[in-house]
């Protein structure tokens, strides 16, 4: 396989750098300029056809960090959001001379001659692989699905160009570090489509959703073809269905839209909220649906993973909002990691109460877009973080969300999630919990709760007391450090002048280094202190 010409790859990385610095100069700029939030509105949305037009042209993994970045509502500015919201996976297809190539590469002789006949044009063409269509010796028409020509290469040059990236937006972009950890949400997203590019991962992953739903009747998962399979070559059987986008189809089903809605949340629901593997690629192309309603899982390359415990969080979450017991919600937002050390649970405790009784019929007639923008400052200006570990299941609940809303119409989500939740709950011998977490909301639990609250009170003071002093106390640790390494910097300037005036090179050089350690010393602990420092935005403060 020829791999990318190094010409290519400076290409690319010239094309990406030179984006990011334009960016970087034009939001400064417009700092700098005092400009208007219309004016902040109109680059915003340029900047985000630049990034598009950017993503399209270079394709490969830039693709997937576009479709990342359009679900970060709660990071980035909604002007921006706006123009790569509908930002897909419509990569040209390669040639098929190219892709035979691969085939042949990748498949013996004795296998090969199973393949009777591929059609040349491919049926999908993804950032990572392309999806043909082709049948088998004995007449069975199989989906084949192939690894992009040159994408490993193109893979590696990328995670290049974003670990400078992430280098320097950790260091330089005002982005608070107790809200989200670039480095480790970088890892991360380095894991998923480095597993994404090993088809047999991919293969296991979706042998692992067809036994965990084999008894599921409204779900279908193609079959695999496991002696075709490699690490380049993916061979299932072929299903035919219809997009979740396709209204016209959506119309001539059998069941309602509703039905569909509340099946589509049967199936992912267990997903998120039991341990294991959940898809998190769930778009309108990886989830079909047949004229019957029943559900077809598709492309199992991104995939996350619910640990035990992060597992029973979430399920007391979910249990306690249904029930409207929001103290117990908001003490498993903190277990999950969702709340920072300062805020407040009863604050919290009224948001998510006025938030929950909010009536969204009551504002179809006013500017949605407008209000969208008013709930993501709010949020920002909360103390809560997302924690780089659910990033891909917010991604899949996120996708689910938009479609399920797009299929009920006006329905309220939560109303039609209740029923689901609660046959989950029922399944899961769980009921108990939820009718104690109901018996804790009601009134006259309250008050022994307020009452345990108060007496815990004097301890909180003294926790909040004992975190202050220890900020206080690593400020002033900097401060020392910084006046010390400048007196040292003052006395290495000192001998390397006494030094010169007496005409003796060991002394001049000896304390021109240790000035110049002690100027490099005051840099590097300026630095950790201003670092240190975005731990505590103005916003949170």
């Amino acid at each position: 396989m020829i791999e990318m010409n190094t010409r290519s790859k400076w290409l690319r990385m010239y094309k990406v750098f030179s984006l990011a610095l334009l960016i970087i100069f034009q939001i400064y700029w417009f700092k700098w300029t005092r400009k208007s939030e219309a004016e902040w509105e109109k680059l915003w949305s340029g900047i985000g056809r630049k990034c598009r037009a950017t993503l399209f042209e270079l394709e490969g993994l830039l693709i997937k960090i576009g479709q990342f970045i359009s679900i970060r509502s709660d990071l980035l500015p909604n002007a921006f959001i706006q123009e790569l919201q509908d930002l897909t996976d419509k990569v040209p297809s390669s040639e098929w001379s190219e892709i035979q190539s691969i085939l042949n590469e990748e498949w013996e002789s004795g296998l090969s001659k199973r393949v009777v006949a591929i059609e040349k044009e491919a049926i999908a063409s993804a950032s990572i692989g392309e999806v043909y269509k082709g049948a088998l010796q004995d007449g069975t028409i199989i989906a084949i699905k192939v690894q992009r020509p040159n994408i490993q290469s193109i893979v590696h040059i990328d995670f290049r160009i974003l670990s400078i990236l992430v280098w320097f937006a950790d260091r330089f972009a005002p982005i608070p570090k107790g809200f989200i950890n670039l480095k480790v949400l970088f890892q991360e997203l380095k894991q998923v489509i480095e597993r994404e590019l090993d088809f047999t991962k991919e293969k296991d992953t979706l042998l692992y959703f067809k036994e965990r739903f084999k008894d599921s009747e409204m779900v279908k998962i193609p079959d695999v073809h496991q002696e075709l399979c490699t690490p380049k070559v993916l061979v299932m059987e072929w299903v035919e269905g219809k997009r979740l986008n396709d209204l016209a189809a959506i119309e001539n089903l059998e069941i309602s839209r509703e039905d569909l809605a509340r099946r589509l949340m049967k199936l992912f629901l267990p997903q998120w909220l039991e341990p294991g593997m959940f898809h998190a690629d769930p778009h309108p192309g990886n989830v079909q649906f047949t004229r019957d309603g029943r559900i077809i899982l598709l492309d199992f390359g991104m995939a996350g993973e619910i640990s035990k415990k992060d597992a029973v969080s979430f399920q007391k979450l979910i249990e306690s909002i249904l029930a409207k017991n929001y103290s117990k919600a908001v003490e498993s937002l903190s277990e999950l990691g969702f709340l920072l050390p300062e805020a407040n649970a009863g604050t919290m405790e009224n948001l998510l109460s006025d938030w929950m009784a909010f009536d969204l019929s009551q504002v179809k007639e006013l500017d949605i877009v407008a209000l969208k923008l008013e709930l993501n400052d709010l949020i920002a200006a909360l103390p809560i973080q997302v924690p780089t570990r659910f990033v891909f299941l917010g991604r899949s609940f996120m996708t689910i969300e938009g479609i399920v809303r797009q299929l009920a119409g006006e329905d309220d989500l939560l109303e039609l999630g209740k029923p689901v939740f609660m046959e989950w709950l029922s399944s899961q011998g769980n009921r108990w919990s939820f009718i104690w977490n109901i018996i804790q909301s009601q009134p006259f639990f309250k008050i022994f709760h307020s009452a345990a609250e108060f007496l815990e009170t004097p301890r909180k003071l003294e926790k909040l007391h004992e975190a202050g002093q220890r900020r206080e106390f690593q400020f002033t640790i900097y401060e020392n450090r910084k006046r010390q390494l400048f007196q040292l910097f003052l006395l290495g300037l000192a001998g390397a002048g006494f030094g010169v005036y007496t005409e003796e090179m060991l002394i001049t050089q000896f304390s021109a280094g240790i000035a110049a350690i002690a100027l490099f010393g005051y840099g590097v602990n300026s630095w950790r202190l201003g670092k240190w420092l975005k731990y505590m935005p103005e916003k949170r403060r």
